[in-house]
């Protein structure tokens, strides 16, 4: 049976962000770095079902919280698109100097579109993995969309997202808009496997297309029909995690011979 270690690395502004890495039994075919949604946190259930799938599959995974999540230090509402970002890289070169270089990145939601500016830049990558991935960080600003105009006003509002209150502040906002991931797509040099549900009410499935239509190949697009944005059901994770095996898998075993 995979076993879990309980982590902790630096991150961006003095933080310190909590994970937990997902341990294969016996040799790992690869290391991979899962990325949460905006405001989901390591133990949602994208975020830890799919890493336990992948670990019986001999895939290793890091998950983490952000900083104000979970029990990582410093305060959400501090964060940005940009700090997300940043925070990943932290994550990959986190497991990178334990020994354990992550070849497989994946992002959920947000955290897609944070693993698609990230990977570029990161050179032990084989493959990339967005669910329910914004094309535009943007895009996530319709949750609290109703709230806009006080933000704007005030500087800051107080919104519910995912059963807590969180402040969102003008920084964010003006942050989501300055990020444009089409030259990211457009310059990866991945393998990339993007999953989408067409019935997402969240993330719209318009946003993969814009995404697949950006990238180029080897790009794939599998569609997680009847699964919502969150995937709260196990056998939507578990279909999910399998598929991403048996797509990376080529892609890792590759990686390996090289050296990675």
């Amino acid at each position: 049976m995979p076993e879990f270690e309980s982590v902790s690395f630096p991150g961006v502004n003095g933080t310190t962000l909590a994970g937990t890495l997902d341990v294969p039994d016996g040799d790992p075919l690869g290391w991979a770095v899962f990325c949460h949604g905006f405001a989901l946190g390591k133990n949602s259930a994208a975020a830890s079902r799919i890493s336990k799938a992948l670990a019986e599959q001999g895939i290793g995974v890091l998950r983490y919280d952000a900083a104000g999540l979970g029990r990582s230090t410093g305060s959400w509402e501090d964060g940005s698109f940009t700090t997300k970002v940043s925070d990943l890289h932290n994550a990959i070169g986190f497991l990178r100097s334990s020994g354990r270089p992550p070849t497989l990145l994946i992002g959920h939601s947000l955290g897609g579109a944070a693993a698609l500016a990230a990977a570029a830049s990161e050179e032990s990558l084989a493959a990339l993995v967005t669910i329910g991935a914004p094309f535009r960080p943007s895009h996530v600003a319709h949750l609290f969309a109703d709230e806009l105009e006080n933000i704007a006003a005030q500087g800051h509002a107080d919104v519910e997202l995912g059963g807590r209150t969180l402040t969102i502040r003008q920084e964010l906002v003006e942050d989501l808009h300055s990020h444009d991931l089409k030259e990211c797509i457009e310059s990866l040099d991945l393998p990339l496997l993007i999953m989408h549900s067409p019935t997402d009410e969240t993330v719209g499935i318009e946003n993969a297309s814009e995404i697949f239509n950006a990238a180029r190949h080897p790009r794939s697009f599998v569609s997680l029909e009847g699964s919502s944005h969150l995937m709260p059901d196990r056998e939507q994770t578990t279909r999910a995690a399998e598929i991403i095996a048996a797509w990376a898998g080529i892609y890792l075993r590759q990686a390996r011979e090289k050296g990675f």
